[in-house]
Formats: structure tokens, sequence, C-alpha cells
């Protein structure tokens, strides 16, 4: 017999950005909450496509379920949201009008971006439909999500508990992946430290279920996996497990972003997601463009200015 205060979760692995994307349902009631979707993005010739939202609201119809949520954890560096597309589509079919939801502290990471790529106040401005508290608790059903501020990958992170379980997105990865960069605008090792230590004072069975996996791996696993409890956590984790002070943390983890490269996807998906999903206004020939930095060797500042 199923535990009523258990939902259904549906772990949906998005290959291309190594994204874990999740329909998490109340069994009694079929509301349900769509965490982290995906909107498909070719960098090669800049095209959108919708087949994994697609195939999420496809698995929600297919189990009858009521989508009332459509919840962020963070601004994604690595992926598109399909939140406003899953939203307008869901609308469409004559369905009543899920909220898209995010921490509150995303109007900080707004503005830094929105000016970092001139996108006007009226594109990002109250374009989600609720910023969640820390603590702040939302019905689904006969159920509860519980939502917890985990800052350091990004100062507006978030998780959501529901259950026994925890979607912690980006602030604590598998234990042989580890921990997530804080290199970006806002991030901060310290406060990630932390955000993890909160995760892992949680019940040992607690499941915890991140944001992406990358298999294959050192340890050869060649399928990805959704979820750890916090016991595996604790005693695995090969950035944060059991005995790691947060001095050893910081220093390793700084060190480690100074090496790193930035996201593929990491201008795209910025413009977008501060955005909730809605595409930048068209041009007045109908064109919609994202900014995209323009690196020039400093020898070559010249180039084109005549002399």
């Amino acid at each position: 017999m199923k535990d009523p205060t258990q939902p259904e979760v549906h772990p949906i692995f998005e290959p291309n950005t190594s994204t874990w994307q999740y329909i998490i349902a109340d069994p009694a009631t079929k509301d349900a909450a769509i965490i982290d979707s995906v909107l498909d993005f070719n960098i090669s010739t800049s095209t959108i496509t919708t087949t994994s939202a697609d195939n999420l609201i496809d698995l929600a119809k297919r189990n009858d379920y009521r989508i009332v949520y459509i919840l962020e954890t963070h601004a994604h560096a690595d992926h598109l949201t399909a939140s406003k597309y899953i939203q307008q589509t869901l609308l469409r079919g004559g369905n009543p009008k899920p909220q898209i939801c995010i921490g509150k502290r995303i109007e900080q990471v707004q503005r830094t971006f929105a000016t970092k790529y001139h996108i006007n106040e009226a594109e990002y401005v109250s374009i989600f439909d609720k910023l969640l508290e820390d603590g702040e608790h939302l019905p689904l059903g006969k159920l509860e999500i519980e939502v917890l501020h985990l800052p350091g990958h990004t100062p507006d992170h978030v998780g959501y508990v529901i259950g026994s379980n925890v979607f912690t997105g980006d602030s604590l990865f598998l234990p042989d992946v580890g921990s997530a960069r804080c290199d970006f605008p806002g991030g901060d090792a310290t406060a990630l430290f932390k955000s993890m230590m909160r995760l892992l004072t949680l019940p040992p069975d607690c499941r915890l279920y991140s944001g992406h996996d990358y298999p294959p791996n050192q340890d050869g696993r060649t399928e990805p996996r959704a979820f750890a409890t916090v016991a595996e956590q604790r005693e695995k984790n090969k950035h944060v497990h059991d005995g790691v002070t947060l001095d050893e943390f910081v220093q390793w983890r700084t060190q480690r972003d100074a090496t790193l490269g930035e996201p593929r996807l990491l201008h795209q998906a910025l413009q977008f997601n501060i955005r909730a999903g809605q595409l930048p206004s068209a041009s007045e020939h109908g064109h919609r463009f994202f900014h995209v930095p323009l690196k020039v060797p400093e020898e070559a500042w010249t180039w084109g200015i005549e002399t």
C-alpha cells in the first residue's frame, strides 16, 4: 500500500545538457509540479525545439496529472528553461494556468544579467508568477512543498522538499560527482558548503534528487542516476563527505573553479532564463536575438579603425 504522505516522482533525464527534470504528483488528487524543465536548443543553428518539453506534457497527460506549479531551482547557465512554453501550451489546451515559481533572490540575478546583456526591465520584471521565500510552503493536493534557500552555486538557488524527498537542483550532485561550481556572479563557495550541510543534516533515508548527472564517469557508471540518500552522501560524496571542513572545501572549490571554462550555453541560457523562458522581443524584421560576447585578442583591438 502506498504511503499517502509521499509523492509520485518521475525523473526524466535530458542527455544533451545532462539535466534531470522531474514531475512530482500527489497520487490522491493528481495535482503535480514540474521541476527544472528543458527547452531544446541547437547552438550551431540557434534553433529552439520542444521535444523534451512536449515529453513532459505527454507524461503528465498519460497520468491524468494537473500541473499546478512549474518550479525552477535557479537561473540555469547550462540549459534553456521550458517554463513559459509549458505554461502556454497547457493554457491553450484548456488547462488551468500553472504558476511559474523561483526563489525571490532571482531579482538580484535578473538585475545583474539584464545589465550585462542589455535586456529591458519590461522583459523580466514580474515575469515569474511567484517568488518564493525560504521556508515557504506550497500546497500540492494533500501534500505540501517546502522551499529551502540553498545559495552558493547561485544566490537565488532553492530546493524543494516534498515528503521524504528533496529536489536539490545544483546545490548537491551525486556522490561520485560531488558539488557544483561557485564562480558565477553571486556564487560563493562558503555559502554552498553551508547549503550542502543543511541538506546533509536531514534524516539519513531522505532522498536527495540532483539537478544533473554526468555518466560515464571515473567510477565507471554508464547510466544516469537521479538521487542518493543523505546517508550515502555523507559517506561517499567526494567533496563533502563526513569529515571535510569548510576551509578544505572552499580552498579546493576555489582552485577548481579557476580552471573551468564557461558552460557551452552560458550566454543563451542566462538571457532566456531570467525571462522565465519568455522569448526575447522580436525586432522590426521579426528576428529574435541573444547577445553573445565577442572575445578579441588585445593586440588586434585596432581592427577596422583607420589610422
